[in-house]
This record gives C-alpha cells, sequence and structure tokens, in this order.
C-alpha cells in the first residue's frame, strides 16, 4: 500500500510552469518571469536580498549584491525608508543577449527600497561593500531608542 502525501509547493510550482508557458511566445519575454529583476516596474524591489536586524543602538542591514560597480551605489535614508541603487555590469558588453545558451546573472540597473523598523539618524550612516556584501550601520535615532524607565518604589 503507498502512502500518498500532498505537498502544496508541487501547485505552487506547478502554477509557476503553467505562468511560464503562458508567457512563452511573446518575442523576448519567453525568459523565466523571475529574470525581470533588473526591469523598472517589474520585480525591481527584489534585489539585492537583504539581512535587517537591530541591537539597542544600531539597525544593520546586510545586502548581498556580488559584481556591483561600487561607483554606482547610491545609499539613502528618509523618514524610516531605505534606498539602495546602483548598476550590475554585463559580464561582456560584446555578446548579444539572443548569443547566450543560458543567462541566469541579471545585470542592469536597480532599486531596491524597504521599510526600517524604526526612526534612524541618517547623517551618521555607516556603509561598506567588500566580497559582494554592502553592510549598512544605521544609529537609531535617539527617540527610537528604549528608555529605561525608573520605577519607584512606595
Amino acid at each position: 500500500m503507498a502512502i500518498w502525501s500532498w505537498d502544496p509547493l508541487d501547485e505552487v510550482e506547478a502554477l509557476r510552469r503553467q505562468v511560464e508557458r503562458a508567457f512563452e511566445g511573446f518575442g523576448r519575454w519567453d525568459r523565466p518571469y523571475t529574470r525581470f529583476a533588473f526591469l523598472p516596474g517589474a520585480s525591481a524591489r527584489t534585489y539585492p536580498l537583504l539581512n535587517i536586524g537591530e541591537d539597542h543602538d544600531n539597525i544593520y542591514v546586510e545586502a548581498l549584491a556580488p559584481g556591483l560597480n561600487p561607483d554606482t551605489l547610491e545609499i539613502s535614508v528618509l523618514d524610516n525608508t531605505l534606498r539602495i541603487a546602483g548598476e550590475k555590469p554585463p559580464i561582456s558588453e560584446d555578446i548579444r543577449p539572443e548569443a547566450f545558451h543560458r543567462n541566469e546573472r541579471s545585470a542592469g540597473k536597480f532599486v531596491r527600497t524597504t521599510a526600517l523598523p524604526v526612526a534612524v539618524d541618517s547623517a551618521k550612516v555607516a556603509a561598506e561593500y567588500k566580497s559582494g556584501l554592502l553592510r549598512l550601520t544605521l544609529p537609531k535615532a535617539e527617540e527610537a531608542k528604549p528608555k529605561q524607565i525608573e520605577v519607584k518604589v512606595g
């Protein structure tokens, strides 16, 4: 007797394949739709991948972004919104897009915005890009830091 188990992720994967088949034959749009991360307005907020954490004094952001041109990086904070923009150059300008057998490494301009959990002091933000990892330290604004409240015993 065989035991059958239902996996909801199998259903999601089947749906993804159906959507890809629906877009086949539309000229240059026949690539998997997950490759549109570098096109404005189409999944533009999926790159770079982010980890965000915090301690008492700072918010820490790690952005996984290998192959970037660090000179194109633009980082800004407005209120509690972080914006990371830049450009990832193609491997070679000499190879036409239709000449690729497989092209899984996206290239082009990107913008990623994300809400921060608390307000930060944008004048003190520090950024470092090394080995494909962008690390940001965003000091919390004084009013956003937790305050210890003294309890009076009567």
